[in-house]
């Protein structure tokens, strides 16, 4: 069975003033099949999580092991944590001037299964995953983001996932931003991506309405940079309707 496992992670980011610890001992296995929802507080270190996760290398991996199989991922960089296996859906997708969305989704596809798909299948593929996501066949001629609304940003981000079918997706607060509609139709996509293979998900939110849609099998509670409890689907009822404030205290007595 397929597994991300991160062991004992310890990350700094970088600063003008030096690095500063973020995680502090993150522990967390993802099987295949699984979804994971982490929920925190700002400033607890989701997305520091989710960028050293990537290879971002503004965050600095001091300690730790990131396996995906048997695939040490800190070992990589970038585009061979891609290869193994490994997508990031960004909370805020960069845009790319120049560089269409057709192309970057064929080249993509390319560096992940070594060969081009040939274009008419591909073509095919493409404008059925944008019917889907509810996103114009346009929008695979226009630059990657450009112009493109948050909504739109996010939904493209599911067309990618639904394309290049990674191994695991870590899906960072794709949910920001959304409106019901916009919600729904990622969430659907989403769904769709864990049912068509032997696939895991990270799912990084502050709230829980994408959990409407998505059910965790798993969620965990991130404060100060680890994970401070653990539980099922009943557990972000609980964080909806308490807040964070027992982990938060938690957390302060564990230091």
């Amino acid at each position: 069975m397929s597994a991300l496992t991160i062991t004992d992670l310890h990350v700094d980011v970088l600063t003008e003033t030096g690095p500063k610890e973020i995680l502090k001992g993150v522990n967390l296995t993802i099987r295949e099949g699984e979804v994971h929802a982490i929920m925190g507080p700002n400033g607890s270190g989701k997305s520091t999580l989710a960028y050293s996760l990537a290879g971002h290398p503004k965050y600095v991996i001091t300690s730790g092991s990131v396996l995906l199989d048997d695939v040490e991922l800190t070992k990589l960089d970038v585009t061979e944590r891609a290869k193994a296996g490994l997508f990031l859906a960004m909370q805020y997708p960069i845009e790319v001037p120049g560089v269409s969305v057709a192309n970057f989704l064929r080249t993509a596809k390319t560096a992940l299964s070594g060969e081009a798909p040939k274009v008419r299948t591909w073509v095919k593929e493409v404008n059925a995953a944008m019917d889907q996501l509810g996103l114009d066949h346009s929008f695979a001629s226009r630059s990657l983001n450009e112009g493109f609304s948050g909504g739109e940003k996010k939904r493209n981000e599911i067309v990618q996932l639904e394309l290049l079918q990674p191994k695991f997706a870590v899906l960072d607060e794709t949910d920001s931003g959304l409106d019901i509609d916009a919600l729904r139709i990622v969430s659907e996509g989403v769904n769709r991506y864990m049912a068509s293979g032997n696939h895991g998900t990270l799912l990084i939110t502050h709230y829980t309405r994408i959990l409407n849609y998505i059910t965790p099998d798993f969620v965990h509670v991130f404060v100060d940079g680890r994970v401070i409890a653990e539980g099922g689907p009943e557990l972000a009822a609980n964080l909806e309707a308490e807040g964070y404030d027992r982990f938060l205290k938690m957390a302060r007595v564990d230091v």
